[in-house]
């Protein structure tokens, strides 16, 4: 898994977008990785393994480059996911689940995997995106059943506003179930109780062992 993750990472310091998106379609295609070696392995820890330039604007520029290609890498894994989730889990669920990011949270790849993640248990799974108003998935509340919604939470300052986007699905439909995630949930650790929400997931395997999902 080394060795992938390094010429990965060589690919993306020349933000060479065709290279990147080449090269992981191929580990797939031959089978040599699945999609949550790719994802956990490879595509997150490449999130967060910049390395500083010394020039903040700068910084940031490669930041949403290097976003962007990544982005476009996940949204190409999607026949993957559909394969995976047919050939390989043997998870299957009748639940439905809505994946945001709470309003001013825009760090929503990590979400965009975790719907990924459902899709290949069997969960209709809808990503609704980051930085999500409250008006628009009370919207969504109203329009569409679910049985679950999920909160990404990346940065931990965004916690106070998860908490008021649980506390408002709460009042909209208290029969909902709400899963918590996120990088700023493991920082936090057991005070994330504190949210509210009905389930705090951190791995796949939680996700499998969440209550609507059966392993055969």
């Amino acid at each position: 898994m080394n060795q992938h993750m390094e010429q990965f990472k060589t690919l993306l310091e020349k933000e060479d977008r065709q290279g990147s998106l080449a090269y992981i379609m191929n580990l797939l295609a031959t089978n040599t990785l699945g999609i949550m070696e790719v994802y956990e392995g490879i595509l997150a820890p490449s999130l967060n393994t910049m390395e500083s330039t010394g020039h903040e604007q700068e910084d940031i520029w490669k930041e949403h480059v290097r976003t962007s290609i990544i982005r476009t890498i996940v949204e190409n894994c999607y026949p993957y996911v559909v394969k995976e989730r047919d050939e390989k889990y043997g998870v299957k669920s009748t639940k439905s689940v809505a994946v945001i990011c709470p309003q001013d949270e825009h760090h929503e790849l990590g979400a965009r995997m975790i719907t990924d993640y459902f899709t290949m248990l069997g969960y209709e799974a809808t990503f609704v995106g980051s930085n999500t108003p409250k008006e628009v998935f009370v919207a969504g509340l109203k329009a569409h059943k679910l049985h679950y919604i999920a909160i990404s939470i990346t940065n931990p300052y965004h916690l106070i506003s998860a908490r008021n986007t649980i506390d408002k699905i709460r009042e909209v439909d208290p029969s909902v179930k709400i899963i918590a995630g996120g990088y700023a949930i493991g920082k936090i650790g057991g005070k994330s109780s504190t949210l509210g929400a009905d389930y705090y997931l951190t791995t796949f395997q939680d996700i499998i062992s969440l209550a609507g999902g059966t392993k055969e």
